[in-house]
């Protein structure tokens, strides 16, 4: 296009404000002297009528030029000229640049703007906004742009013209528009003073015709599309992964064969593991390389389609590894190795199987050179071991072991590189830590010649599991024989308490409470009953004790120990409760239940001897929630009831922790607490048919949970109706006539029962074992109203007796008594049995008073 209205490199327009002329302004000062002189040589009659002339006149323009720079028609004072070398390099842009004051009016338009625009005189020019204004298309583009001018910020606009600007034919046309806002600073007259200074605020408009990066954009788009199109229709599979295992990039015909919608697929949201089957993923992430250095792999393993079928590959696997030799994103082609996708069928069929049963083994394997280092392994090992480092740095398989096991594997390894055939397996701790694992190696050696620079083929099988399983198993059994002899004991003890406590009631009664020897049988009666409380923690501990379970809401329970819990633990301790909402019921004994949350809240007191908080919670547990908490080991799947105590004392050690449950192990002050308290907490819960779990942190505090099997009533068509156990009536006479067969093996238990009933009138016979009880009933005829009898004797038990007497006495009344529980020998009875049960060691007054309950019954 032609020049407009000017030489080629000047502007179109450019109105710089000029400074003013001060030869106008002397040539004013001149005429207005001179006047004055003339009316000075005139008369006052010829001068006056001139003076007044002149002095309407200049009044006329002073108020013509004050309206004028009123509206802006006018304007004062000095204004800086333009800058000619600014000028001179925006017009030699190829972009047509327009600068725009506030209202919009043009101060600068370059020579590429009145080309781009299609015009060919300056009066031509227009504003941006107006250029655009007939294309109804961009009239949403070009608002955006004149609100961020209103705004004062940069903006950036593209706009598809019909045909190019200026001009109603030609093809589209594609146009870039931006703007940025610039500040101007004017001097004001240097002669008045250099420090005030004027902004003025203008805006940069920039138009530049982008319809050739447009097509050339085109071009580049349509040729990725074609390469995108032959990558993703080619023979062979392609993806691309990052270190981490995720999947970036998957071609089509891979994603056929495995089952996916190409159209569905996100960056990131598959990953290695959902498409390789087993620990198989490990290899293809096994890969490490240096710096700056490119790895390429080759794996033969098993994809694992959508549908869960395997489909066995190959991967050409390529890995760039970038700063700290952290790995890029891969280039993996995948070649199909299913049957029929390759010429050589055997030796396809016949790798694929070995690669199968390579990486799919639950063994971990791995081959080493003359001096240790892994040379190859398959997927296991690196799931057991990590990952290897190959090439010049190839990690020594010392290095995967414990210090403690080095020594052993060092002499395996030196045997088999010196061709020994016959190595016995070790056990070697893979790692010292808090949480230990360990494995059971084989190593043999490699005859020469037979590999490539491989010694030794190593073979691990981890053992931790196998570990963990035989030292619970062990624990399991010690606390089971513990327990069996604790059991043992206490039955024996019980006995020996009865016969003390019997014989000191037998004193009692014979005595005064003035006669002097009564308190002294009164103290041999306490201490009795402080052993027998000694014998109940030993029965609860074994899980022999009786046990009256019933339906409990722990809320209410805790609510109910509260106050007791809050003066256990004195002022220092804060106690907290937190019940939990819709809690689920529970079958339990209270009084055992009690306890159990009475012993864990007195040693997490003990614990916290400076002062802490102690916290009680209960909620439910869901099946699924009670497989995620921790140290949980053996408890199967379910619905719990979880009653947590957590205290902020100075924890435990993981050795103290392994002992806490075991009888009379106590961290305790000599004389200051017998060590059945946990193993008692822990005998209740275990008989309860719940599960009880420590976890502590020294420093930090121990968290006790204990589980209790979620209760659901039965279900019936009545509507369930809550029925009150009917409170025992009091029973004031206490003496009989009826005939008692009292059957017990312990003499001097057997004597105090014998003479305590006699005393009240009963006719007593007396048998020292089953066998012994048959005979009295034969001798008397059957005349016995009521069987007292011990459960463990020797020949007969007591259940084996009752099955006896039921042969000839359907109806006869039977008690029995013992130091176990009642469900330790209920089992051994017959489906619906009845009878009674009085707890060793008892009372006179309990045994007369169970007699005389029985006999009315």
């Amino acid at each position: 296009m032609s020049e407009v209205d000017g030489t080629p490199g000047a502007p179109v327009i450019d109105r710089p404000e000029r400074n003013g002329n001060i030869w106008l302004l002397t040539g004013l000062a001149v005429a207005l002297v001179g006047a004055a002189a003339v009316f000075a040589l005139l008369g006052k009659d010829q001068s006056q009528p001139l003076i007044l002339a002149l002095l309407g006149l200049l009044a006329v323009v002073g108020v013509f030029c004050l309206f004028a720079g009123t509206i802006g028609f006018l304007r004062f004072g000095s204004r800086s000229t333009g800058n000619a070398i600014s000028s001179a390099f925006l017009n030699t842009l190829d972009d047509g640049v327009v600068v725009t004051d506030t209202e919009g009016r043009l101060v600068f338009a370059n020579q590429a703007y009145a080309d781009l625009t299609g015009v060919e005189r300056a009066a031509d020019v227009r504003a941006v906004e107006r250029v655009f204004s007939s294309d109804p298309d961009a009239a949403d583009a070009i608002y955006r742009l004149s609100q961020a001018m209103r705004d004062g910020r940069s903006a950036k606009e593209e706009i598809r013209m019909p045909h190019p600007l200026g001009r109603q034919d030609g093809s589209a046309r594609w146009y870039r528009i931006g703007l940025r806002p610039l500040s101007v600073t004017d001097e004001e007259e240097r002669s008045r003073s250099r420090s005030r200074r004027k902004n003025r605020a203008l805006t940069v408009w920039q138009l530049s015709d982008i319809t050739r990066d447009r097509a050339e954009q085109e071009n580049s788009f349509q040729e990725l599309q074609r390469v995108i199109n032959f990558l993703d229709h080619a023979p062979a599979g392609f993806f691309s992964c990052d270190g981490a295992g995720r999947i970036h990039y998957i071609n089509a015909t891979l994603a056929d064969w495995l089952g996916y919608d190409l159209a569905q697929f996100e960056a990131g949201d598959l990953s290695l593991s959902e498409i390789i089957r087993g620990d198989a993923a490990e290899l293809v992430r096994s890969v490490k390389g240096q710096e700056g250095e490119v790895r390429s792999e080759t794996f033969d393993l098993d994809f694992v389609t959508r549908s869960g079928k395997g489909m066995p590959v190959r991967l050409l696997h390529r890995v760039p590894f970038g700063e700290h030799g952290i790995p890029g994103d891969s280039r993996t082609l995948v070649l199909n190795r299913s049957r029929g996708e390759e010429a050589s069928e055997a030796l396809r069929a016949a790798e694929v199987r070995f690669a199968r049963f390579f990486n799919n083994t639950p063994i971990a394997i791995a081959s080493l050179d003359a001096d240790g280092k892994v040379l190859r392994t398959n997927a296991p090992f690196l799931r057991l071991f990590g990952a290897v480092e190959s090439g010049e740095h190839r990690t020594p398989m010392r290095d995967f072991v414990a210090e403690s096991g080095r020594n052993d594997l060092d002499k395996a390894l030196s045997a088999a590189a010196r061709g020994i055939g016959e190595i016995a397996p070790i056990d070697i701790p893979l790692n010292e830590g808090h949480d230990p694992r360990s494995a059971t190696f084989y190593v043999s050696a490699v005859q020469e010649g037979e590999g490539d620079g491989e010694a030794t083929i190593l073979y691990a099988l981890e053992t931790t599991q196998q570990r963990a399983l035989e030292a619970q198993f062990a624990q399991s059994q010690k606390m089971q024989a513990i327990g069996q002899l604790a059991g043992g004991v206490a039955h024996d003890f019980n006995n020996v308490l009865t016969a003390i406590i019997g014989f000191s009631d037998l004193l009692l009664a014979s005595h005064r409470p003035t006669d002097p020897s009564f308190q002294d049988i009164m103290n041999i009666k306490q201490n009795a009953n402080r052993a027998a409380g000694l014998v109940r923690q030993l029965l609860a501990f074994s899980r022999r004790q009786t046990l009256r379970p019933q339906r409990l809401e722990l809320n209410d329970v805790l609510a109910d120990l509260y106050i007791l819990l809050d003066r256990l633990l004195g002022e220092k301790v804060e106690l907290k409760v937190v019940h939990g909402r819709d809690l689920w019921p529970v079958m339990a004994d209270l009084n055992q239940l009690e306890q159990v949350i009475v012993n864990l809240a007195v040693n997490a007191g003990d614990a916290m001897s400076d002062g802490g908080q102690l916290y009680i919670r209960t909620s439910n547990v869901t099946e699924a929630e009670s497989t995620q908490f921790e140290n949980t080991r053996g408890m199967p799947p379910g619905e719990y009831t979880l009653i947590e105590v957590e205290d902020t004392g100075h924890g435990m050690p993981p050795e103290i922790m392994e002992k806490i449950f075991d009888p009379f192990f106590s961290t305790k002050e000599v004389g200051k607490g017998t060590g059945l308290g946990l193993s008692t907490v822990y005998g209740i819960v275990k008989q309860t048919g719940g599960f009880v779990f420590v976890s502590s942190e020294v420093n930090v505090g121990t968290t006790f949970r204990i589980f209790l099997p979620r209760y659901i009533p039965q279900v019936s068509a009545e509507p369930e109706v809550k029925k009150e156990a009917p409170e025992k009536e009091k029973v004031a006479d206490l003496t009989g006539s009826a005939s008692i067969l009292l059957v017990e093996d312990e003499e001097a238990v057997r004597a105090f029962g014998a003479r305590a009933l006699a005393s009240r009138g009963y006719t007593v016979h007396e048998a020292g074992s089953g066998t012994e009880a048959l005979e009295v009933m034969q001798e008397t005829g059957g005349a016995i109203d009521l069987v007292v009898s011990d459960v463990v004797m020797p020949e007969m038990d007591g259940p084996t007796l009752l099955v006896e007497l039921r042969k000839t006495r359907p109806d006869l009344k039977i008690i029995f008594v013992s130091g176990y529980a009642e469900d330790a020998f209920e089992e051994n009875l017959p489906a619906g049995e009845k009878f009674f049960f009085l707890p060793k060691p008892f009372t006179l007054k309990q045994l007369a008073t169970t007699v005389k309950e029985v006999l009315n019954s």
